[in-house]
């Protein structure tokens, strides 16, 4: 697999000038009686690393809608050029079943396609023309070099390299390339997406949380990929470490305005807490000053010698700009797991155990302990069993081998579709009132309050509550048993960052045991003590915290770790290489051969013109001078076609040298 940093060498283009920026002023946004929005104006400027945050509901993805031109504003305006061009992955969408992979990914190329038509196009109309002086002959000149600098800023000559890499960077087999898009889960499609994203190469990239469908190999893949990217770069997500190793801008949204901060995420919370306590303080003042001017004016209201004074503080309270804070942005999430009941010192023990899924193998001869107290986490890329092992303990598929289960264990398993899971018919109240028993009964209440359900929300039905809501629905369900094993598959998902952290903060005060499986390295880092790697059908222990893991292995990131073992099974296949992989190596590379042979005929012809045309001009400069020639004109085209030269040369130059490149690597194959 091709590092990322050779892989971004494709992408280092000027594609994002200087003059484009985009300017939003006085942006406000209502929904009947409620604003979203109130008057926000920010710039984003060439190269931006923005990472736009805010709670669950604060208007993050409606922002990057306005900004496309999905959904318009109530009032305001957006400023950009015109040639400036979007690519946006919303959370949700829909992608072709009619294609295999690879040709669903190519279609991100499809200007590249039609720019190639149109340079053998305007070959064709040059070769045939003669009349080298005229403007439509300089204007079909100026098409062809315009057509020609776009095709290679979109790196057209290595569409098939930029996306191999792309998709075995978001983590894709090769044998994945051939596969229908339909035989790919909503996940794997939401990588596609992903994938047709980046490789459009906009001015823009607006991504609505890309990381939600990524394993953490997948994630630091491509925060190597954004921090190079030689666009600006907009994004959402609640992955605070994927937003500190990407973003160096943070803009929060909250109670309908937005603060522009200069910094990363976790700098932004710092001076978050600053500002708050700012405003809390002014606030304070405010309200004295409001209570002082209030009783001054009720004291004296009906006293004609204080009249003007009273006018005048009447004025002051009307001129005075209320500092509100809005209770709701504080809210938490505030509550303990139950007590965990006293359970056998092995909690799971499992020995050649193994999983299948028809001809599929998942799982292959796993022995595995967990002891009481102990919090592990599963990580690994998606696919390799990290959901199946935690549904088998959570005795919810069969399988082959040895499964013991310790002394009077209680489980309380999380699914990762858990809130698809919920009756939508229910209320938020009798999704727990149906499966509560005992005095927890009389504290239901009580505990939807502590997972933000209070009032008229717990009469909501299920099927109207966001994702976020019914992942702490879900949540809120295991509370009401005191289990002393807790299996959680992805519980943060839908989760905003304040409500992940008090998740956290519980877990951490959990005295059960637990075992997580997640891609938040953030989340994970201080919460376990024990890392389970899922890869090949195997798992491999490794003590200590996610990060410490990392250094363990002296990598940066799991995208390296699994890349030298790709490596070493790349030069092993390369020893055991049967004929056909050699055969079409070759017919590979006689293609390519092919190719550039053409394109240095081509670069040839044209070297051919310019020298033919500029022989005719130096030959009309050195003859008689004539009134009807205008000599300053014929001077500037003359050096234009010199340059022309030039270049087609230096193109001449590099095709040769690309050729005796690939001619070499053919002859090695004989």
């Amino acid at each position: 697999m091709a590092s990322v940093n050779s892989y971004t060498e494709l992408f280092k283009v000027n594609l994002y000038s200087v003059y484009k920026m985009i300017s939003l002023e006085q942006i406000s946004v209502s929904f009947g009686g409620f604003e979203l929005f109130s008057n926000i104006s920010f710039m984003i400027n060439p190269k931006d690393r923005i990472g736009l945050v805010g709670k669950n509901g604060a208007g993050k993805s409606t922002l990057l809608k306005i900004i496309l031109g999905i959904q318009s504003a109530t009032e305001g305006h957006i400023n950009f050029p015109n040639d400036i061009n979007f690519g946006y992955l919303p959370q949700q969408m829909k992608v072709e079943n009619t294609v295999d992979l690879y040709s669903e990914t190519k279609k991100a190329f499809d200007e590249v396609i039609q720019l190639e038509r149109d340079i053998h196009m305007l070959n064709q109309q040059i070769a045939d023309r003669t009349d080298y002086e005229s403007e439509s002959y300089l204007k079909l000149i100026e098409n062809l070099s315009h057509k020609t600098e776009r095709y290679n800023l979109l790196s057209g000559e290595s569409i098939e390299a930029t996306i191999e890499q792309t998709l075995t960077g978001l983590g894709f087999q090769r044998s994945d390339f051939e596969r229908q898009t339909k035989e790919f889960s909503g996940g794997w499609r939401m990588r596609i997406e992903l994938a047709k994203t980046l490789l459009q190469k906009p001015d823009v990239l607006l991504l609505d949380e890309p990381t939600n469908h990524l394993d953490i190999e997948s994630i630091q893949w491509l925060e190597e990929f954004l921090s190079d990217y030689p666009g600006a770069v907009v994004l959402i997500s609640h992955d605070r470490t994927f937003l500190d190793n990407v973003t160096s801008r943070t803009i929060e949204i909250a109670v309908g305005k937005i603060y522009d901060y200069k910094v990363s995420y976790s700098k932004f919370t710092e001076l978050r807490k600053e500002r708050i306590q700012q405003q809390e303080a002014a606030y304070r003042n405010q309200q004295k000053l409001i209570e002082e001017s209030e009783k001054f004016i009720e004291r004296f209201r009906y006293k004609a010698t204080k009249a003007n004074q009273v006018q005048s503080r009447i004025k002051q309270l009307d001129k005075l700009e209320r500092i509100e804070i809005d209770e709701t942005e504080n809210a938490k999430i505030h509550f303990k797991f139950p007590p965990a009941p006293r359970g056998g010192a092995v909690v799971v023990e499992t020995e050649n155990l193994s999983k299948n899924y028809g001809d599929l193998l998942v799982l292959n001869g796993i022995d595995f302990i967990i002891e009481r107290g102990e919090k592990v986490a599963f990580i690994g890329k998606n696919g390799e069993g990290k959901t199946t092992f935690s549904r088998i303990i959570a005795d919810q598929l069969p399988y082959t081998g040895t499964f013991k289960l310790g002394h009077n264990i209680e489980i309380g398993y999380y699914a990762q579709n858990q809130d698809e899971l919920l009756d939508e018919s229910k209320t938020v109240f009798q999704t727990l009132d149906d499966i509560a028993v005992g005095d927890i009964r009389t504290k239901l209440r009580d505990i939807l309050g502590a997972f933000l359900f209070s009032g008229e929300d717990v009469d909501k039905k299920v099927k109207v509550l966001s994702g976020g809501e019914r992942s702490r629905l879900a949540l809120a369900k295991l509370l009401l048993h005191p289990y002393n094993l807790l299996v959680l598959d992805e519980p943060t998902n839908h989760l905003d960052m304040t409500s992940k952290d008090i998740l956290k903060k519980a877990l951490q005060n959990y005295d059960g045991t637990l075992i997580l499986v997640s891609h938040d390295r953030y989340f994970l880092n201080g919460l376990v003590d024990k890392i389970i790697e899922f890869k090949n059908h195997k798992i491999k222990e490794f003590t200590g915290g996610i990060f410490e893991f990392l250094r363990k292995r002296k990598l940066s990131s799991l995208k390296e770790i699994e890349k030298k073992k790709a490596e070493k099974q790349k030069e092993n296949s390369r020893q055991i290489s049967d004929n056909k992989e050699i055969y079409e190596k070759r017919k590979n590379l006689d293609r390519e051969i092919r190719k550039t042979e053409s394109k240095i005929k081509n670069t040839e012809d044209k070297i051919n013109e310019l020298e033919l045309t500029i022989a005719d001009l130096e030959e009309k400069m050195a003859g008689n001078q004539s009134a009807e020639i205008d000599y300053d004109q014929l001077s500037i085209n003359y050096e234009e076609l010199k340059q022309n030269l030039a270049k087609k040369m230096k193109e001449w130059e590099e095709h040769s040298y690309e050729l005796e490149i690939i001619q070499e690597q053919r002859e090695e194959l004989n």
